[in-house]
């Protein structure tokens, strides 16, 4: 099978992501300062790892369906969903905003190309379901390192 254009975008938007994300876990990790510092720089380390391999494996997967990848820095700057990270030493509660916003913008980017790929080739998608089940839970437990036990539970919203 050959990706169509769409599916080549939609695997390009989802790459430039998994780069970005590595890009400011690092970024974080090497910078982070207050409390439960040690914590937050293993879990980075955790991230760092899974959004690498994940950027590994969106690459490999394009390549075996004769897309090009496009890794550079210049390419994942310009196009990438993440905000972006701050210069220079961040506590902890600010840095797990940041992570929690980059980890859900990644998986934004993932939920949003999901049908489309899934149209082109459910093998992706698989992929982006592995990707978005395990984004989805460093959110939460990066989150969980400032909720107060009295915080509110949001439910679902109803499908349309």
């Amino acid at each position: 099978m050959k990706a169509s254009p769409t599916l080549a975008s939609n695997m390009q938007a989802v790459l430039v992501d998994l780069i970005e994300l590595h890009v400011q876990g690092k970024q974080a990790h090497w910078n982070i300062v207050g409390t439960n510092f040690r914590d937050l720089h293993l879990q980075l380390d955790e991230i760092i790892e899974a959004a690498r391999g994940f950027a590994d494996e969106m690459a490999e997967r394009m390549r075996a369906l004769h897309a090009l990848p496009d890794g550079r820095s210049s390419t994942v700057s310009k196009t990438t969903a993440l905000a972006e990270f701050p210069t220079g030493l961040i506590n902890t509660k600010d840095a797990i905003d940041k992570i929690v916003a980059a980890l859900e913008a990644a998986v934004g980017t993932m939920r949003k190309v999901h049908d489309e790929v899934d149209e082109q080739d459910p093998t992706t998608a698989d992929l982006l379901h592995a990707f978005i089940a395990k984004f989805e839970q460093y959110a939460w437990m990066v989150n969980a390192e400032t909720m107060r036990a009295s915080a509110s539970v949001t439910t679902a919203e109803p499908k349309k």
